[in-house]
Formats: C-alpha cells, structure tokens, sequence
C-alpha cells in the first residue's frame, strides 16, 4: 500500500477530488491510503494563522514556516523512513512527465506541501522538502490543483488500480509517443466511418496500424518527442 498525505490550508479541495473516480477505488482496494491534513491545525495561536507579511517588503502573503515543521514532526512519527519525500509543487520544479510520474511509485509513502498566497517560506523548502515539481511553465493560486495533478498521474501506474493497466500502458508519452486515435461504437456516424482495418479482426495489422498512428500523430504535434527515440528504430518496434 502506498501512503500519500497531502498537507494544505484547504482540505476539502482535495478531499472531494480524491473520493471519485480511480482514487475512490484505489482506496477501496487497500491499494492508496489517502489522508489530507489541515495547515491550520498544525498553529498555536487562536487565529489559527498560517500566513504573514514577507520580510524586506513586497505584496502578497507568505506561508509560514511553522506549521509546516509541525506537520513534518507529525509525519516523522508516522513514518518508519528518517527522511520520507516530501514533494512541493512550484513553477520551479522538475517539470512533471511519464517517466516522473513512474519514478515516484517506487516511494511506499509520498507526503506533499501545497503552497498558496504568494509563496512558503524559503526555510520549508531548504529544510523540508525533498523534491520540487512543476506542471507548467504558469502560476496558479495554490498547490492543490497541481497536487492533484501529481497524485492522478502517478497513481495509475501502482498495479491494480486501474482495471486494466494495458490502458495505462498505451497512453501519450510511453515509448515517447503519444496517444493515436481510438474509436468505439456506432461504427457509421453522420457518415463518419471507423477506418476498416479496426473492424478486420487481424490483430497483427490492427497493432502495426495503432503504432503507424501514434509515430504520424507525435510527428505532427510533437516531434520534439521523436528525438529521444529514432523513427527507424519505432518502425523496427512496429514490425518487430
């Protein structure tokens, strides 16, 4: 079972997302124990105050740095690892891809810090956090959207969660490729037709088809992608 906590100032964000879909399941199987802290709670004063004004001036709001120390001493008591990831979404980050999302499921357990406002204070992210994330080259106004983002895209490829993992399997970016078309029922629509060779029951052909697909769709949206892998060596794959 992999263990991910999330520790953010808006809990019910992230509660709701993750009692759908995948998540619920994954929960159900005993696969992902989810647990959402709430910041607030980690205060001592009776505001309960997560935020102030940065040092040296400036607008906007920081985090402080105090619940977050708090919450990292509550996770090191639930954690048999001295140093458990604790991962942060920022703009700053290691840009999020196929291949991130399938190295952090070898964690047992994943922690993650939402920021929000303008920013958390410099100490958590020196201290604290193990790893930076980004999911785009934009800002957004916390770090529970992008979280949630990190948590559905690895997630998939713990074994079992999905019904059928060959799904994950054949999704964009594996083998650097993305997605090609798919199609399903009716097969005429407003004379839209699937293309013949999906009907042929000939699975070889069917398979050449989809990888021929995948490698003139990447070409065309993202050829960049093609050059970590020749496209000689995709046509051999397709053949092989």
């Amino acid at each position: 079972m992999v263990k991910i906590r999330v520790i953010t100032a808006f809990p019910d964000m992230i509660r709701s997302y993750l009692s759908e879909s995948m998540f619920k399941k994954a929960t159900e199987k005993k696969l992902v124990d989810f647990s959402v802290w709430n910041l607030r709670d980690f205060t001592r004063d009776k505001h309960r105050q997560i935020d102030d004004s940065p040092y040296g001036g400036g607008a906007g709001m920081v985090l402080k740095p105090e619940p977050f120390f708090r919450a990292h001493d509550k996770i090191l008591e639930k954690s048999d690892d001295q140093k458990p990831p604790v991962i942060l979404p920022t703009p700053q980050g290691r840009k999020l891809s196929h291949d991130l999302s399938v190295e952090l499921t070898k964690f047992d357990q994943i922690n993650f810090f939402c920021g929000h406002y303008k920013g958390i204070d410099e100490r958590v992210r020196q201290n604290l956090v193990t790893q930076e994330i980004s999911i785009g080259d934009y800002v957004l106004t916390g770090g529970e959207l992008p979280t949630l983002v990190i948590i559905d895209s690895l997630i998939r490829h713990i074994p079992d969660v999905l019904n059928n993992y060959e799904s994950a399997q054949s999704d964009s970016f594996t083998d650097h490729l993305l997605e090609g078309p798919i199609y399903t029922k009716p097969r005429d629509y407003r004379g839209h037709k699937v293309p013949d060779v999906l009907l042929s029951g000939h699975h070889q052909k069917i398979k050449n088809w989809r990888k021929e697909q995948r490698i003139k769709r990447t070409k065309e949206r993202r050829k960049e992608l093609l050059d970590n892998k020749s496209e000689n060596n995709l046509v051999e794959d397709k053949n092989g």
